[in-house]
């Protein structure tokens, strides 16, 4: 490819930046989205921590080929770029959320195209994409790990509380059966407290 003039190199060096600094890309054909539209898709994006950005895709195509990422095969078309990265809450972005919002907003939006995008250093296809959207929240998985390491502990607790309660009750029954022997009828002293 030609050097970019350096107005464009500076756009260039921007997209790099951000791709590199970003948890995930993820790309969007927005064809057909109105001014109105987007503004709502920015919105639900910068809630699950994603900034959607449009680029020309002749830069997009340098600045991935800088980083080593073959993206060539998403950027036809109009293409915008939702970038991962931190929430409006100040917390780490979420890429599921991300996608999931872009999911979202497709199915009401039918000119909002998913193509793809960049996990990591991973291409994501469009299929890729959908399947990112349908896993859990982010803090639902952390829970979900929480319990998973918790119900061992928690089970050891009932097996160690279990042993001196049945102890209990197997010497109080031991002590009922020898009191009915011998046939006296007056209660243990466990009985009396």
């Amino acid at each position: 490819m030609t050097v970019p003039r350096p107005e464009k190199a500076a756009v260039v060096a921007e997209v790099r930046d951000r791709l590199a600094a970003s948890d995930a890309a993820l790309l969007t054909e927005y064809r057909g989205l109105n001014v109105g539209q987007m503004a709502e898709l920015r919105r639900s994006l910068r809630a699950a921590g994603g900034e959607y950005t449009i680029y020309k895709n002749t830069m997009v195509r340098l600045a991935t080929a800088e980083l080593g990422l073959d993206l060539a095969g998403l950027l036809t078309g109009p293409t915008a770029i939702a970038f991962v990265g931190a929430r409006d809450d100040g917390g780490a972005g979420d890429a599921a959320a991300v996608a999931k919002a872009l999911r979202d907003f497709s199915r009401a939006n039918r000119a909002l195209v998913l193509k793809g995008g960049v996990l990591g250093d991973k291409v994501l296809s469009a299929e890729d994409l959908v399947s990112l959207a349908d896993l859990p929240s982010r803090e639902l998985l952390l829970a979900r790990l929480a319990g998973a390491f918790s119900a061992p502990m928690v089970q050891l607790a009932g097996l160690l509380q279990a042993l001196p309660r049945n102890f209990a009750f197997g010497l109080q029954a031991l002590i009922d059966t020898r009191n009915a022997e011998s046939g006296d009828d007056q209660p243990s002293e466990t009985e009396e407290a």
